[in-house]
């Protein structure tokens, strides 16, 4: 990174730092005991050490990191809360992300090196769709959290986004957004505050807007699969012209249903 995207990544960095340690404080002790419900029906009993996360993957990027990617995932999973681990993406889906780039070099991205891995959530669940008993179970103030911090997610990671490509001196300098999930974006879902705010913030943004690509998830090599039918339906060799096809028509479709 130049020594003014470093200095725009620190200033990220550490709001996000504050902000994860914040929620943490004022909302672990109503969190838990939701987390902890939402997961007995479907999910193996496991240790709830860290209700809100932060990536402390981001504390390994330094000045001389050449960041090509920012990932957004959903939000953190039984292995991302783990004390030992508080890194996103270090489950299976990550395993398998991280495995798709070291298989595809032409991409020029190592998932652990060249990649920010943010969510659209810091907030924990066993598996995503428990949000959904967070916000039916959960007080007025928890149903706030889960909405207030899909936006604050949002606004940050467009800015970052946004700030790290005009501050870029080549164009190889701008990295581009690889946003997994594609189903709980669509309308009902999950995850349509972070939709919404993401995109009111590129509307000012038009040329920062196209270097963001809308995927299915790493999960189940869903993102993979989707990849590979698409070239095999368009002819297209090409894997990181096909991406990028590929995660247009899904962003467009994203933002053009209702």
């Amino acid at each position: 990174m130049t020594t003014v995207q470093f200095n725009i990544f620190s200033d990220f960095r550490n709001d996000f730092r504050t902000y994860c340690k914040k929620l943490s404080e004022e909302f672990s002790s109503i969190l838990i005991p939701l987390q902890k419900s939402a997961a007995q029906k479907d999910t193996p009993d496991y240790p709830l050490e860290n209700p809100v996360v932060y990536n402390t993957a981001l504390d390994e990027i330094t000045e001389q990191s050449q960041i090509r990617l920012i990932v957004i995932g959903d939000n953190p999973g039984k292995d991302e809360q783990l004390s030992k681990n508080q890194k996103y993406l270090v489950g299976q889906s990550g395993k398998i992300a991280a495995s798709f780039f070291q298989k595809n070099p032409e991409f020029n991205t190592d998932f652990r090196k060249n990649a920010i891995i943010l969510n659209k959530t810091p907030v924990h669940t066993a598996k995503t769709k428990h949000i959904k008993f967070l916000l039916s179970n959960g007080d007025e103030k928890i149903q706030k959290l889960i909405l207030e911090s899909q936006v604050y997610m949002a606004q940050k990671t467009a800015e970052l986004h946004i700030s790290l490509c005009r501050a870029a001196q080549t164009e190889a300098e701008k990295p581009e957004i690889f946003l997994v999930g594609y189903s709980e974006l669509k309308k009902n879902g999950i995850f349509t505050e972070y939709k919404n705010e993401l995109k009111k913030i590129y509307s000012s943004a038009p040329e920062e807007w196209k270097k963001v690509f809308v995927f299915q998830h790493f999960s189940m090599n869903r993102f993979s699969i989707d990849l590979k039918n698409f070239m095999l339906a368009q002819n297209n060799q090409d894997i990181v012209q096909a991406a990028h096809a590929l995660g247009t028509i899904h962003k467009n479709e994203i933002w053009t249903l209702p």
